[in-house]
């Protein structure tokens, strides 16, 4: 029996990249596994369609998690295909590099309507559909808010900010049985890290370089972090972050 068999879980952002492979490890697990996706959608099916393939339940439901009447929809329909939810992981977010002389208010509002406020939007949604006995919820944050990377001045605030909400909301959502930790993956080597031009500069030769294990990490580096904090081994941990970065600081 797998660790999280029964359990229904939803992963935002979860198309491709990080969110896919902790989609795929949790449906390995024995989970029932609702793909969110904004814009991604033949990745979101082509993933739906390998897990349920392995013999695992999935459904991919679009959703912008900037806008609070889709977020309560993609809960919705997860409740009315698997009839509960278990677990969230918060991953949906996004990432842009600008020098301090090019942030503005649509700079700004483009990083923390997702990387926060959307993060927000998910658990209010998620604490009304939590059964009495409690429910997990992991946030995805980072590791740029030790090493703070040049020209990521706001998507590393956006970040900082999951730091915080993660301590506070452990707090308030303990007494009804909610678990809430963070992991903070180092540099991953994804689609999105690809596209976005990061590893072919000094950038991710430097990152590289100060890892003491001498590698960017992969996705399944990240995924048994996120297994655990879902499963019941992990039913006295709240408000913790985990870093997994090989040693980068």
């Amino acid at each position: 029996m797998g660790r999280l068999e029964g359990k229904v879980a939803i992963i935002t952002g979860s198309s491709k990249g990080l969110g896919a492979a902790i989609a795929e490890g949790f449906a390995k697990e024995g989970a029932s596994v609702v793909v969110n996706y904004s814009s991604s959608k033949e990745e979101a099916d082509r993933l739906v369609e390998a897990i349920t393939r392995s013999g695992g339940k999935a459904i991919a439901v679009k959703a912008s998690m900037r806008e609070r009447e889709e977020v309560a929809a993609l809960f919705r329909q997860a409740h009315e295909t698997f009839g509960k939810l278990d677990i969230l992981v918060n991953n949906a977010g996004v990432y842009d590099f600008q020098p301090i002389e090019k942030v503005n208010l649509e700079h700004f509002r483009k990083h923390f309507e997702l990387n926060v406020l959307g993060y927000l939007y998910a658990i209010q949604e998620a604490v009304t559909y939590f059964a009495s006995n409690g429910g997990v919820i992991v946030n995805m944050g980072s590791t740029v808010t030790s090493f703070g990377p040049v020209n990521a001045s706001v998507y590393t605030a956006s970040k900082g900010a999951i730091d915080g909400l993660t301590r506070a909301l452990s707090n308030e959502l303990g007494p009804r049985k909610i678990r809430v930790n963070a992991i903070k993956p180092g540099v991953v080597d994804t689609e999105g890290v690809q596209a976005g031009g990061f590893l072919h500069t000094d950038f991710g030769a430097e990152v590289t370089a100060r890892t003491p294990l001498g590698r960017l990490g992969k996705p399944e580096d990240i995924v048994p972090a996120a297994i655990y904090f879902a499963s019941s081994e992990s039913e006295w941990i709240t408000g913790e972050t985990l870093f997994i970065a090989g040693g980068h600081r």
